[in-house]
């Protein structure tokens, strides 16, 4: 390999950011936080550890997933509840608002709606930031842990990974066969989960998540929604995940419906506007 002379000069080359996003529209966090008050609870659904359950939740309503027994790491995938084929874009959410995402936030739908899907309007970890590892929480990089990358690394049979508890939970949900619903599970929103990249071989990284029983992320749903949330076989991700071995907890999901009229003009957000026309015709 031949280093070129001006190698010093290309990396010193300052970074541009791809996506700036001030042009985003900007959530009414107060608005969102005023109706959430007067808010009632209309149901609850318990995530036992190493399994997935599904939830509805309406547009205008408010969901929160919170820690309960233990440390315990969640792995999310989000519908719309009519339309299966919009989804969660982990890629793009992170392309938008970073590696890990937070209060103000949101979870943005695959194309070709690309609209927002639930904004974050309370996360009780927003204390931890980005530790000195290049760690934070509730990140939109990782995957989920399933069995294919287990046999390929391993060679194992491991069923209960979280792509594995969300199939499942889909297809229970749906009355969908497995192979129907596996194209439809996706890329998740790691709740609750501490990682980065190391420094020097830019590999994903875990640590133990600072999550504690009554540490909670709530949500806004901006659309009609069918959620599914495992709680991960990794616990709180200290050591490996995809195990039977790692100390589990259940997580909970309630939802929060606001009294009338609390939301005032608030309407869902239309589908994006591009033409989809591709520069054909």
């Amino acid at each position: 390999m031949t280093i070129p002379v001006d190698a010093a000069d290309r990396r010193a080359v300052k970074p541009v950011i791809c996506y700036p996003n001030e042009t985003l529209p900007v959530p009414d966090l107060s608005g969102y936080k005023a109706a959430r008050a007067g808010a009632e609870k209309i149901s609850e659904v318990r995530v036992e550890p190493r399994d997935a359950s599904c939830f509805h939740v309406d547009a205008g309503q408010f969901f929160r997933i919170s820690s309960i027994e233990g440390p315990q790491v969640g792995d999310l995938n989000l519908w719309h509840a009519h339309d299966l084929g919009e989804r969660f874009y982990s890629g793009k959410t992170r392309a938008l608002h970073g590696t890990h995402i937070t209060m103000g936030e949101r979870m943005w739908s695959s194309f070709p709606y690309l609209r927002p899907m639930a904004t974050i309007v309370e996360d009780t970890l927003d204390w931890y930031g980005i530790d000195e590892f290049g760690g934070s929480v509730h990140d939109v990089i990782g995957t989920r842990c399933d069995p294919y990358t287990g046999y390929l690394l391993q060679g194992t049979h491991y069923h209960n990974c979280c792509h594995s508890n969300l199939l499942r939970a889909l297809s229970a949900e749906t009355g969908l066969s497995l192979d129907e619903a596996e194209p439809l599970v996706h890329d998740v929103l790691n709740v609750f989960m501490c990682t980065g990249f190391t420094r020097d071989t830019g590999q994903y990284f875990m640590k133990a998540s600072p999550v504690r029983p009554g540490d909670y992320l709530e949500f806004f749903a901006e659309i009609d929604l069918l959620g599914a949330l495992s709680a991960c076989p990794g616990g709180d991700c200290s050591t490996e995940h995809s195990s039977d071995v790692a100390s589990c907890h259940p997580l909970l999901v309630e939802v929060f419906v606001p009294s009338e009229g609390a939301l005032g003009d608030w309407q869902p957000p239309a589908i994006n506007g591009y033409n989809r026309n591709h520069g054909v015709g």
